[in-house]
């Protein structure tokens, strides 16, 4: 059984699978190069190489497909017909006019939340879990007719809004069966506070995610790039004259007006210390009120979701609770939930925002259509497509290519030099995790300011460090985990480690860190020992293969243009075993 499933919003994503085993999962940035890029078509392009047909197309979102979205003459889905012409499929026209396909086609908008709990369920290998699911704004839901089983009150029912998910618990003791026990349904419309039902709250308060979106644009940065407010926060600190974030359980309106499903905007007509601030910010550089706004939202928001996790403990009973959605990818929060509640077992989703939802889409409709096989356990996250390693010897053929070893790397990085490293399949998700990384040394103190300069990212963004899992617990307090292979906590560095490892060290005395083994990736591993030897330190600064501003590599040659448009010089290819010096475009000039 062939199953293609799409994401078809920000973060595109196509994921292919094969008899319930994913053959490749991938996000569209980075095959058209183009950050958050939607509209999966490359990826369905891509699927074409893997297998000569498709049984199940999976179309997945938040709304409804447009009339822009339907094909002309045929009229037809856009993206069916795409699958239909790619794989030239024997279609025909029924009695009306319609086209018939050999596949089937599910069109799946009105579950959002459920494709996130999906993807993160299924991932965790949970048997029964309660799944935390938060992010921005979910399923468009139009009151009353996909909500028909609500007894609105007269103010809800004067909504004209469209309605999102912001906040669901679901209970899965059959994966059949996602059972909601708690929703957070939003609007625009001031409609008040709303309880229709005893797991259901429709409300004009935001989502947590809107209210970290909104102080995101305060911020001056694009409410996507909310990763940037998690790292401006450990600069900010407790601020009285900040209005508050949450208020009774709900956000503020009264500091929050909404936009959905855009970002909330932050109401500064209302307070003057926001008034004062904006007009003495320039545009440049980070006023102590932002970076205090930005410390006050991680700290409301993050203990809103571990009452969220409590809730979802104390609704269902289970001790398994999976994290998923936008705010999942948050990990200073996802490191507060394992050290608050050490007697439960919490599983984090790697892929936790938006491309995520098509892996949980084909996971949900498998295990379905073969009436409860589950699909294969895949611990890795290495889901990119697979290269042939050979081919890689015409793309750097013109350039200076040295054969290498693990020692001679780890002395190249001990040097002070920074080393990109391109091997195997990449990584889903936004998290580099040593295919498709840059590498440097941690024991520089001024590094991360080397590195950001380089990367032309803000000077206040910490990096990751990669670490030798054995030696984790000897630099780093995991909170009770055996280990963190998906980069998706910052956890606490132990006394002294800071002086050691200043370039990975954040502000705030944390680090976001890789554990790896050797069955894990074993080039990789094999180079941090090597590093190892030499400075006595099992670690590699990490952040991932890419400047600011655009998607992480994909193929060689996209790595090639990274390093010709910057100036890192060194590529390493663990597969090949060599060295490749680059020199960028203007060097050359």
């Amino acid at each position: 059984m062939n199953i293609l499933s799409i994401s078809r919003g920000h973060n595109g994503s196509t994921t292919l699978m094969v008899d319930g085993e994913i053959i490749f999962y991938l996000e569209e940035e980075r095959l058209s190069r183009f950050k958050y890029d939607g509209t999966p078509l490359a990826g369905i392009v891509k699927a074409k190489e893997y297998v000569d047909h498709i049984d199940h197309l999976v179309i997945c979102h938040t709304h409804a497909a447009m009339d822009q979205q339907i094909t002309d003459w045929t009229r037809e889905d856009f993206y069916a017909s795409l699958v239909r012409k790619i794989f030239k499929a024997d279609t025909s026209f029924d009695a009306a006019g319609k086209v018939q396909y050999p596949f089937q086609v599910h069109h799946i908008h009105t579950t959002h939340h459920e494709l996130h709990a999906a993807c993160g369920y299924f991932n965790s290998g949970f048997d029964n879990a309660a799944c935390v699911i938060v992010d921005g704004a979910g399923s468009f839901i139009h009151f009353p007719k996909e909500v028909d089983w609500v007894k609105a009150s007269a103010t809800l029912s004067r909504s004209t809004s469209p309605m999102f998910e912001f906040e669901t618990i679901f209970h899965v003791d059959d994966p059949m069966d996602f059972s909601t026990v708690y929703k957070h349904i939003g609007t625009n419309d001031p409609v008040g506070f709303n309880n229709p039902g005893p797991d259901l709250f429709i409300t004009e308060f935001p989502g947590l995610v809107k209210m970290y979106e909104a102080i995101t644009q305060y911020c001056g940065f694009p409410a996507i790039e909310a990763g940037k407010t998690m790292g401006l926060a450990p600069y900010g600190k407790p601020n009285d004259l900040i209005p508050p974030i949450i208020r009774d359980g709900w956000g503020n309106r009264d500091l929050f007006s909404p936009t959905y499903p855009n970002a909330a905007e932050v109401v500064r007509q209302r307070f003057d210390c926001i008034k004062d601030d904006m007009a003495t910010w320039s545009g440049e550089g980070y006023t102590d009120f932002q970076k205090d706004m930005a410390y006050a939202v991680q700290e409301a928001t993050s203990e809103e979701m571990c009452n969220l996790i409590e809730k979802a403990h104390n609704l269902t009973g289970e001790t398994n609770i999976v994290v998923c959605g936008g705010y999942g990818l948050n990990c200073v929060a996802n490191y507060k939930y394992a050290k608050r509640f050490p007697d439960l077992n919490i599983y984090v989703e790697p892929i936790s925002h938006d491309g995520g939802t098509s892996m949980g889409g084909a996971k949900k409709c498998y295990y379905e259509l073969t009436d409860g096989v589950r699909p294969m356990n895949q611990s890795t996250i290495y889901y990119g497509p697979k290269y042939d390693p050979a081919t890689y010897e015409d793309s750097i053929k013109d350039f200076e290519v040295s054969d290498t070893s693990y020692d001679d790397v780890a002395k190249l990085i001990r040097e002070g030099n920074i080393v990109t490293i391109f091997q195997g399949r990449s990584e889903a998700g936004p998290r580099a995790l040593g295919n498709r990384s840059i590498l440097f040394d941690p024991t520089i103190k001024d590094g991360k300011d080397i590195v950001n300069r380089v990367k032309h990212r803000e000077f206040f963004r910490p990096f990751a460090c990669s670490i030798l899992a054995e030696k984790a617990h000897e630099w780093f307090d995991l909170a009770g985990m055996d280990d963190t292979p998906f980069m998706m906590y910052a956890v606490d560095c132990l006394p002294g480690v800071e002086d050691k490892i200043p370039s990975v060290i954040h502000v705030d005395g944390t680090c976001r860190i890789q554990t790896v083994t050797n069955e894990q990736n074993e080039h990789y591993y094999n180079l941090i020992s090597a590093f190892e030897k030499i400075t006595e330190v099992p670690i590699l600064f990490n952040t991932s293969f890419n400047l600011g501003g655009e998607p992480l590599v994909e193929t060689i040659n996209d790595a090639i243009s990274t390093l010709k448009n910057s100036d890192i010089e060194y590529l390493y290819l663990p597969e090949l075993q060599k060295i490749v010096k680059i020199q960028n475009d203007e060097e050359e000039e």
